[in-house]
């Protein structure tokens, strides 16, 4: 019996977040978890939380000095983009919210001055190359194909303050049952 066999299909939704299934063969979303800004008719839009860049913020944006915020790799689309997320109340105006107390782009300009001045602190924003784009339907296909599990509930402390080395884990053990226990899966089945 399929572990997975009698489990509903979930709908994603904006502010949800995307787990990859424990074996998902994709390098590119090998124990991601994937913010969901978009998704409609249009097709889906989002951010992996949990890859880090393996340059800095500075190696990409001349205009914020020696500012410590990390930099992530927001998924296979377009890495010449550079994106935002953050929960800075004096960028609002110029955002858009995703779910409560979290905020997508805005006034960069805005940004780059509270970075160079101290203004806003590195655990309140978060920066991404590129993005994960999937065209409509593909993602809904994925998901018959069991590759995502979706979070539902999602919080601001979840995008800003969890850590994201351990967000794959601390994610599904939120879930609880058979998703806890899938926390612990092995990334190679035959090391078992």
């Amino acid at each position: 019996m399929d572990f997975f066999s009698s489990d509903k299909l979930i709908e994603p939704e904006r502010g949800d977040l995307l787990i990859s299934e424990p074996y998902l063969p994709d390098p590119n979303f090998e124990r991601t978890v994937v913010f969901l800004c978009e998704h409609d008719e249009n097709g889906t839009f989002g951010f992996v939380l949990n890859n880090q860049a393996n340059v800095g913020l500075t190696e990409v944006v001349d205009e914020v000095g020696n500012y410590p915020a990390r930099l992530f790799v927001g998924g296979p689309v377009e890495h010449d983009t550079l994106h935002f997320l953050h929960r800075e109340q004096q960028l609002v105006a110029s955002s858009r919210e995703v779910v409560e107390g979290v905020y997508w782009g805005g006034d960069f300009n805005k940004l780059t001055e509270m970075m160079n001045t101290r203004s806003i602190q590195p655990q309140d924003v978060r920066f991404f190359i590129g993005y994960s784009g999937w065209a409509p339907g593909q993602l809904m296909d994925e998901m018959r194909a069991k590759s995502w599990i979706v979070l539902k509930n999602t919080t601001a402390e979840m995008i800003f303050d969890w850590d994201n080395q351990d967000l794959w884990k601390a994610c599904l053990i939120t879930m609880g049952g058979k998703y806890r226990l899938m926390s612990n899966y092995p990334k190679d089945p035959r090391m078992n």
